[in-house]
């Protein structure tokens, strides 16, 4: 850790206005630094993805405050909060949601085409050395639909780092690879925090997974009941 936070929630609620409004997520306060690896846990219901969709911009409080590298975004136009996710903000989701239509090296360069920073070389030197950074530069010209369950789970984390992010949010990663391949996911992310200083923040059921991570925020019934750094 560096001490800055990266991401932070002040008093912070959800609620899902529906015929019967429902509490996802209630009075949460969270300051996360940079470089930290947080794995969150809690039951099914307990508001888990709920508050990993607030900490990555793709939900909106109901009150309270969400802060970024500490900017407050409350008020933010859509198109800010878009534009703060592409370039700061990379997501790793159970199930990859890989384009089939696109290569594995489409797939992990498309970010960067968005983010029009790099040009057309810089965008395929470095789609082609984040894939040789997880052993699958070889697949680079396939589509998902050929690769194995891990190497797509491997081509998405690839994908999540394309504009280099320094949060990367993670929704049950491991949750559709067998042991093998659960194993080598959380390694990666083991590495993201500790060698390349990301920050990582991942919702799991995965009591592995959960344990490899410094600090586990603890949630029950929408609330956090502890949270604690190994």
């Amino acid at each position: 850790m560096t001490g800055a936070p990266i991401v932070e929630l002040k008093g912070v609620t959800r609620v899902l206005q529906d015929a019967v409004p429902v509490t996802l997520v209630q009075d949460i306060d969270l300051v996360i630094n940079r470089g930290e690896f947080v794995s969150i846990t809690g039951a099914s219901g307990s508001g888990k993805s709920s508050l990993l969709y607030l900490l990555g911009l793709l939900d909106l409080p109901t009150r309270g405050h969400v802060l970024i590298e500490g900017e407050d975004t409350a008020g933010f136009t859509p198109d800010h909060l878009a534009d703060i996710r592409l370039a700061k903000l990379g997501f790793v989701f159970q199930f990859h949601f890989l384009l089939p239509e696109f290569t594995v090296l489409e797939n992990v360069t498309l970010p960067m085409l968005r983010l029009g920073r790099l040009g057309e070389k810089e965008i395929h030197d470095r789609g082609m050395s984040l894939l040789a950074d997880f052993q699958i530069a070889d697949q680079a010209n396939k589509r998902p639909d050929q690769l194995s369950g891990g190497q797509r789970q491997r081509v998405a984390v690839a994908r999540a780092l394309a504009n280099d992010p320094p949060l990367v949010l993670a929704d049950e990663p491991t949750g559709n690879l067998d042991m093998r391949n659960s194993e080598i996911v959380q390694a990666i992310f083991a590495e993201l925090s500790a060698k390349q200083g990301r920050t990582v923040i991942a919702v799991t059921h995965d009591k592995d997974f959960a344990d490899s991570a410094p600090r586990n925020v603890h949630l029950v019934d929408g609330r956090i009941e502890r949270d604690v750094r190994r």
